[in-house]
């Protein structure tokens, strides 16, 4: 403890800045884990095939049912509108998933770019503190006392790097986070894009009659394989 208060009282008031950055930082990381690792992601495959048994037994209300016991997932959310409009025809099906894919998508994707933005801030804010830092440095050369001298010189050196150590370590550490929460957030949205015309697709097979049943599926295979004994 004593360390960081000898760092943030030789970084000078500029520092403050950066705290403030740091803290917005670190609130839209923790806010975007939850929501995106807890809150909107969904194991795809198992969800997908389960919507697809119950599209093919013709069980609408079972699938929307099941979509409802995730209501705030990404992927649920697209595909329990397509299912809402099951029965309204090809355009009503495209337009709801369309309308439902804008909507949830921003709120995926959400805030994550600012991270970049915080990492450019807070290498400036750190580049304006070193550079403070160097005045004050350099000034004590040509100003200070000889008796004074080298120690005004030192706290303007130490404040310039403290600064910098700052600024970058908040830039690495938003740039990391913003690499593993921005591929996973695309991860959601092309897993959602996925799921939306895959039931897309389903409901309108089923809407013209040549969607096979779970069943029917299963029997035309096995004939399949005994047709090829």
């Amino acid at each position: 403890m004593v360390e960081i208060g000898e760092f943030f009282r030789a970084a000078g008031g500029f520092i403050w800045v950066n705290v403030f950055v740091s803290v917005a930082a670190v609130t839209v990381v923790c806010e975007r884990i939850y929501r995106v690792y807890f809150v909107y992601s969904i194991a795809a495959e198992p969800f997908l095939d389960q919507m697809e048994k119950l599209i093919r037994t013709n069980n609408i209300d079972r699938a929307i049912r099941a979509c409802n016991a995730a209501p705030a997932a990404a992927l649920p959310r697209v595909v329990r509108a397509a299912l809402m409009r099951a029965h309204n025809g090809r355009q009503a099906i495209a337009a709801a998933i369309e309308e439902a894919t804008l909507e949830v998508q921003p709120q995926v994707m959400r805030r994550i770019q600012t991270l970049w933005t915080f990492a450019n801030i807070a290498t400036l804010v750190g580049l304006i503190g070193t550079i403070f830092g160097l005045i004050k440095a350099f000034a004590a050369v040509g100003m200070a006392s000889p008796e004074t001298r080298s120690q005004i010189l030192t706290e303007g050196i130490s404040e310039a790097m403290n600064h910098t150590a700052m600024g970058l370590s908040i830039a690495v550490s938003c740039i990391v986070f913003h690499l593993f929460l921005n591929t996973s957030a695309r991860g959601i949205v092309e897993h959602m894009e996925l799921g939306a015309v895959r039931v897309e697709n389903l409901l309108l097979q089923r809407a013209a009659g040549t969607l096979d049943s779970s069943e029917e599926k299963g029997a035309k295979a096995g004939a399949g394989v005994k047709a090829k004994a």
